[in-house]
């Protein structure tokens, strides 16, 4: 028994794209966002997965991102999303990796690397600040660097992007206002003439808004079947990809009034068994959750009770606890009839499920399926 271990679903993976891509028309292409390790699912295998079910492109935040999935073999067209120092620009061009494009000052840096590199031309995504206020040039500075990437034989336009701050919110008028401010720029670029990828839609606007598509969406959170809107996901024909699962190290009988762990924050109200689960906030699990999460065990939600600690958290398994030691313990999946979603654990602590997949630390090991 592993004391600690994730379960990634590939086929979930698979049949996530593929549902996405039935939303597209014909043509529009699918970025498979693979940034922090695939969400902390894996990036490579994961990577992998979403090429097989038809994405064309894989996004990643960073150098060190783009560099892992190159020596893991993949060979499709890649984009570093985040931004870039001018010493990290050989080993992007290492890695055939497409660039993000956010300033004038960075696009003449890229200039100067791109001609000492002496190679074939960079291909580059131009990103727009249409109101999200973080990386991106103002549409009315737009004309300026698609000039300078014109007249450099070294940079070459591949793409035209933005970035949605609220395609998750209902009903909301200030995704209307960036989608019309990316539309009036794509029509700037149509009428050069160029044939470049139009992406602005996140997983979100995937779901929800056809008229964001254009000709490519970029989705992360939706690929690993968590939903963007913190509900659940499979109202969208997305299966939750990862199960995070330990085992019940000991049981042991406590009175009422002994207390349990750091700081003594929980006392058996009665007579009752604890459970220790060898799993703590090294492996990811927010210390926020102690006193407040829940785990499956014996099928049923048992509370964790006491103090999470680094490596050890404990639960409640009452006067009659009907399991044994060795059993399996289910912090986020499935176990017979009950259910623990990513989303669940967010609602407790707070926070997005985004969040919650990626904080799950290295030393806890990946296994893939399907």
């Amino acid at each position: 028994m592993q004391r600690a271990l994730a379960t990634v679903d590939l086929k979930a993976v698979r049949g996530n794209v593929a549902t996405l891509k039935e939303r597209l028309a014909t043509g529009c292409e699918l970025m498979a966002v693979v940034k922090a390790n695939a969400y902390g699912h894996g990036a490579v295998p994961v990577a992998t997965a979403c090429l097989a079910a038809g994405a064309t492109t894989l996004g990643v935040a960073t150098v060190t991102e783009a560099l892992e999935l190159r020596e893991g073999g993949l060979t499709s067209p890649l984009v570093v999303l985040g931004p870039l120092t001018a010493a990290a620009l050989p080993a992007v061009f290492d890695a055939s990796a497409e660039i993000l494009v956010w300033s004038l000052p960075f696009l003449k840096s890229l200039v100067l690397a791109a001609h000492a590199r002496g190679a074939g031309p960079v291909r580059v995504h131009l990103k727009l600040d249409t109101g999200m206020r973080r990386l991106g040039v103002y549409p009315r500075h737009m004309p300026e660097l698609l000039d300078l990437i014109e007249a450099e034989p070294g940079v070459e336009l591949a793409g035209l992007m933005t970035h949605f701050a609220t395609a998750d919110e209902p009903d909301d008028d200030f995704f209307r206002y960036q989608l019309r401010t990316f539309e009036d720029a794509v029509q700037v670029v149509l009428r050069t003439g160029v044939r470049i990828s139009f992406h602005c839609a996140n997983s979100a606007a995937a779901i929800r808004f056809p008229e964001s598509h254009f000709n490519m969406v970029r989705t992360g959170i939706a690929i690993y079947g968590l939903s963007p809107f913190q509900d659940d996901a499979t109202k969208y024909g997305l299966n939750p990809a990862l199960k995070l699962t330990s085992y019940l190290a000991d049981i042991k009988p406590v009175r009422e009034g002994d207390s349990i762990g750091y700081g003594s924050t929980w006392t058996a109200p009665a007579d009752t068994h604890v459970g220790m689960v060898p799993l703590g906030y090294a492996d990811g699990v927010s210390r926020r959750l102690s006193n407040l999460g829940r785990v499956l065990a014996g099928g049923r939600k048992r509370p964790i009770i006491g103090r999470i600690s680094m490596d050890l958290l404990t639960i409640d398994l009452g006067a009659n606890p009907g399991i044994l030691p060795g059993a399996e313990v289910v912090l986020i999946g499935g176990q017979g009839e009950e259910q623990i979603t990513a989303e669940d654990m967010a609602a407790l602590l707070g926070t997005i499920n985004y969040e919650i997949t990626c904080n799950i630390s290295p030393r806890v090991p990946r296994r893939f399926a399907g």
